[in-house]
């Protein structure tokens, strides 16, 4: 096995079974695979690294001879800001398409969840009072807009169509039509329809790049119904955050379910905390706790680890400028 070439996995979610497939992968492939936890168990041992499955770009420097990191996020800022691509030495490549299922669940979890009023109910279960009949909505006969139009996108228009959701409109940067919604349009056109007609909830699944930075800003914020739940899964820079909190807190807006804000960890004295009906998690929407989610990531790598093995183009390679 010493003349093998060599490979790592360093991921606390991988189950035994996928272990035991990369490694039969990785021997079909000529490489030896090895596995850790944490990069404190892999420190000192990956230095003959070629390929590397991971979570970060922590222990790049002790890897002098690594050529392809695969990232088990989909989301890969933090990978690109380390700056170990920038002399394109090393390929990226990342984990877009596993995250859908999770994703769309959590958000039709947090627009229940807002739309049957339950964040007012636990708070009076919190004092232990018995309130009842809230008026209440339902996704039934509802209006989606959903900002980002990609594999997130499109699994959540298609839960929320398959609770009867009305209409669900997309936005995106070419408008072009995508699988699941009704009508998609431009970026620019944003204002224009949701100003134009009362939506229920605007789901926001854009990655985090410098493009999308402030995309959710205190003008748009403004275009918003007041009977609006805002949920964010995408990225906390994607949102004026203060413009969002004030919309909370004035009643500018309905609600909002918010699991990416930056900075994270949010600070413990952080307004959002305290937002009105804000419903805060601490970016879970996409938790690898999920096997589909892990078995996915593994798919792609291993598919990939054939193609890198071969010489062969990668799939799902990021644009490094671009940011994902």
């Amino acid at each position: 096995m010493s003349g093998m070439r060599k490979c790592y996995a360093i991921f606390r979610f991988l189950s035994e079974e996928n272990k035991r497939h990369m490694a039969e992968v990785a021997a079909e492939c000529g490489f030896e695979i090895g596995f850790f936890d944490t990069n404190e168990e892999a420190s000192g041992k990956v230095s003959d690294a070629e390929a590397i499955y991971c979570n970060d770009a922590v222990l790049f420097d002790e890897m002098p001879d690594l050529r392809w990191c695969h990232s088990s996020s989909a989301g890969v800022g933090h990978f690109i800001a380390s700056g170990a691509f920038d002399s394109g030495k090393i390929a990226l490549t990342n984990s877009s398409g596993s995250y859908g299922l999770a994703i769309s669940e959590y958000a039709v979890m947090a627009a229940l969840l807002l739309m049957r009023r339950m964040p007012e109910y636990f708070e009076a279960v919190e004092r232990r009072e018995w309130l009842q009949n809230l008026r209440i909505r339902s996704i039934k006969g509802s209006r989606i807009a959903i900002m980002g139009t990609g594999n997130i996108g499109q699994n959540a228009a298609k839960r929320f169509k398959a609770l009867e959701a009305e209409k669900v409109v997309g936005f995106s940067r070419s408008g072009r039509p995508q699988p699941g919604f009704d009508e998609t349009h431009t970026i620019d056109e944003f204002e224009a329809v949701m100003s134009s007609e009362s939506f229920d909830v605007l789901l926001l699944c854009v990655p985090g790049t410098p493009e999308s930075e402030g995309l959710l800003s205190r003008e748009r914020i403004g275009c918003l119904s007041e009977n609006t739940f805002v949920i964010n899964v995408g990225r906390g820079t994607v949102v004026d955050q203060d413009a969002l909190v004030d919309a909370l807190n004035s009643g500018r807006i309905a609600g909002a379910a918010i699991d990416v804000m930056y900075p994270e960890p949010l600070p413990a004295d952080h307004p959002l905390w305290t937002a009105r009906n804000c419903i805060v998690t601490p970016h879970i929407s996409g938790d690898m706790g999920l096997p589909y989610t892990v078995d996915r990531t593994v798919e792609i790598f291993c598919d990939n680890l054939r193609r890198f093995s071969r010489g062969e183009e990668l799939t799902h390679l990021v644009d490094i400028s671009a940011g994902y």
